[in-house]
């Protein structure tokens, strides 16, 4: 019975007609996941099942070294790592690399052509201690001023930005190291198109209307990016004379001083231990011979001199014709005049 019954099924598939799909099938869903195989173990490469995770100084390490990545997100994103472990560290903690190491990795991302990262870098500069920070002041104005004369008007005007955090950070280390006050000078000015005059071997430098390019670019009065990068320079240029050309202390007090404080107490500083780390590196003793424009100039008198034989005629005049712009452009200027005035006050002008 059951055997007969079997080939008449077996029949009547014969005689059955296929119904046939007509068309494309139906298309998958993107996250389909083939789940048809059959496997006896699965692989995941690069997985650690370890119960010790890396520490904070071993990831500071590993987000330092990535700095040099190819991908402007991957720096981005370790810049952003430094500074947050740099802002929740303890106060009484020490850094997990030195400044020296740090600045070496953060140096050229000053020139990085992103400028997300240039943003993000100038945040985590902010988080250094500025005591730890001048003796490598220096190597970080060399990026800088590299920045100021870029081509790029973005990376120009992040450098001001870097420019004007170095003078807040360590004033007294920028403009008096080595190239720090005529090389700085004369990138600034050379940002502003205000073209200093040379030097010619044997010879004064040369100052006055004739000195100027006839054809030198206005850039005052101008309008957008170019404007905003102007004011921003201005400004820079009153803190940067600022620092190099006015006293810190004020004279009310040393008149005060003076007259509590007998003389041998009254200039206590002077015979106590520099506070630099390399107080005589202006003396050159080991050092190849520098020219003018790399030279350390530490005194205060030393750069009202050479501001007043090399630049003073220049910045006065390009000023006052900046103050004659009006505008932003124009207090600006003001600012820059009110410094220079003050910066040059007491100084017997040639």
């Amino acid at each position: 019975m059951g055997s007969s019954a079997k080939k008449k099924n077996e029949k009547r598939k014969d005689f059955k007609k296929p119904k046939l799909k007509v068309g494309k099938a139906r298309p998958k869903p993107e996250n389909f996941t083939d789940t048809s195989f059959k496997a006896k173990a699965i692989v995941l490469a690069h997985q650690s099942l370890t119960t010790n995770a890396p520490t904070q100084s071993t990831q500071f390490t590993h987000h330092l070294s990535l700095l040099s990545s190819r991908s402007s997100s991957q720096r981005r994103d370790s810049l952003a790592y430094l500074t947050a472990a740099l802002t929740s560290r303890p106060v009484n903690i020490t850094l997990p690399q030195p400044v020296g190491v740090l600045l070496s990795k953060l140096n050229p991302l000053i020139l990085d052509g992103s400028n997300s990262v240039r943003i993000q870098l100038l945040k985590l500069l902010r988080t250094l201690p500025s005591r730890e920070i001048e003796p490598h002041t220096g190597q970080t104005l060399l990026y800088i001023r590299a920045g100021l004369t870029h081509l790029a008007a973005d990376i120009r005007s992040s450098a001001t930005d870097l420019l004007l955090w170095a003078i807040e950070a360590c004033p007294n280390e920028l403009v008096s190291c080595a190239g720090g006050w005529v090389k700085t000078l004369k990138c600034l000015l050379t940002v502003l198109h205000w073209h200093a005059p040379s030097l010619t071997p044997g010879t004064g430098p040369v100052v006055g209307a004739n000195a100027w390019s006839s054809s030198r670019a206005p850039t005052l009065g101008r309008e957008g990016s170019e404007g905003k990068l102007t004011v921003k320079t201005l400004n820079v240029l009153a803190t940067f004379l600022r620092a190099g050309l006015m006293e810190e202390h004020n004279a009310d007090e040393d008149a005060m001083c003076a007259e509590k404080w007998p003389f041998p107490l009254r200039y206590v500083e002077a015979h106590m231990l520099p506070k630099r780390s390399n107080a005589f590196a202006h003396l050159n003793l080991f050092g190849p011979p520098r020219d003018e424009e790399s030279e350390m100039y530490v005194e205060r008198e030393e750069r009202h001199r050479i501001f007043q034989t090399r630049f003073y005629a220049i910045v006065s005049s390009e000023v006052e014709a900046a103050k004659r712009e009006g505008g932003e452009v124009g207090r600006a200027a003001a600012g820059v005049a009110k410094v220079l005035t003050g910066g040059m006050e007491g100084f017997e002008l040639g």
